[in-house]
């Protein structure tokens, strides 16, 4: 379960370039977001591991991005948890991975909530006012998001002109993703962002996804406890492992 949610999530989410390196998955982003500039241990491999780390390290630092790896309990090999703290790695961004079982979800239409096959100025101006972080990165999102080769959907509720809540979703064998639900901080605690999440999951099962998931961090609250109401349930955790 866990290694088919990952490949998910990388198709879902995808890099500006991404290299295969003895079973692991290097992604390259301008440094947008840690998923989509790090190295993903999927697989097994053949060579040492002192050898592969200081492959990532001069390949990473030479384009100018830190050295990020994204762990989960079944990263390849099985001790490079611990291998990477024990090397001075620090763990950061502890990550619950939730899904649903479709069959439970209710579909309620919501007022305002629109969505868009392809991505639209107003939902990534939306999107990059709401988020903190993109900043100058805006050029490398918009491509990073033309990049999705799955089925997608972009929705987004508005509220007197404006755009108070948005999100993204991605369908692939069975599954729709839920990626970036973000609300206007003045518009929070009214259900917006529910309205967003219920629109992406009717547009999945319109899509035959026969269950759903969804990536939150652990410091997060209120959508630990938003999620949890939709039904939504811990599967796996993942973290980061970054040079400290």
């Amino acid at each position: 379960m866990t290694q088919n949610i990952e490949e998910l999530s990388l198709n879902a989410w995808p890099a500006l370039q991404t290299m295969l390196y003895d079973g692991w998955v290097l992604r390259f982003s301008n440094g947008y977001t840690r998923r989509a500039n790090s190295i993903n241990p999927l697989y097994p491999s053949g060579l040492g591991l002192d050898e592969k780390l200081h492959f990532c390290e001069d390949f990473y630092r030479a384009r100018g991005l830190p050295v990020v790896f994204k762990i989960t309990d079944s990263s390849q090999p099985d001790d490079l948890d611990q291998y990477l703290d024990e090397v001075g790695y620090a763990k950061e961004a502890a990550t619950s991975v939730q899904t649903l079982d479709m069959g439970t979800f209710i579909d309620r239409p919501a007022p305002g909530l629109m969505l868009w096959k392809d991505v639209q100025d107003e939902w990534l101006e939306a999107f990059c006012r709401m988020s903190p972080g993109v900043g100058s990165r805006q050029a490398t999102l918009r491509q990073m998001l033309l990049n999705i080769l799955p089925a997608h959907c972009f929705a987004a509720v508005r509220l007197d002109g404006l755009i108070v809540a948005c999100g993204l979703g991605v369908a692939q064998s069975g599954a729709v993703g839920l990626f970036d639900i973000v609300t206007d901080s003045a518009q929070r605690r009214r259900g917006y962002a529910g309205q967003v999440m219920s629109g992406l999951l009717a547009w999945g099962k319109v899509h035959q996804a026969q269950s759903a998931y969804l990536q939150v961090m652990l410091n997060n609250a209120p959508a630990l406890n938003l999620y949890s109401k939709m039904g939504f349930s811990e599967k796996y955790q993942y973290w980061y492992r970054v040079k400290a």
